[in-house]
């Protein structure tokens, strides 16, 4: 499965975003989706992951602030990020495990006053 994600941009602490990461196949049977993020000179984290039933799984620190969700109809999963802060600046993967793992071109997200 190939992945495209889209939706970074510059926002303001306290703003708003929602990423967004169209696949190339039918997402109904993907076991698991997800969104990592990588931050300059930082390793690659989980930020949050959807399986192919809805469970929900976010790292602590997007907890209450982000959420993701999924549209089977258009192959396409979702990361609404909300109460942004400077600290979730980074470079954001979309993720999928799929008889192996896949991951799309990063997009980047800029939190700046």
């Amino acid at each position: 499965v190939q992945l495209q994600a889209s939706g970074g941009g510059l926002v303001q602490p306290g703003g708003s975003l929602r990423l967004s990461c169209a696949a190339s196949k039918s997402i109904y049977n993907i076991g698991i989706m997800g969104w990592y993020r990588q931050a300059p000179g930082k390793a690659r984290e989980l930020v949050g992951l959807i399986s192919n039933l809805g469970s929900l799984n976010y790292h602590d620190s997007v907890k209450g602030r982000f959420a993701i969700s999924k549209d089977n109809a258009k192959n396409t999963i979702y990361l609404q990020m909300n109460s942004l802060k400077l600290e979730d600046s980074a470079e954001y993967y979309c993720y999928a495990f799929d008889r192996g793992a896949h991951w799309g071109q990063g997009t980047l997200v800029t939190v700046a006053s």
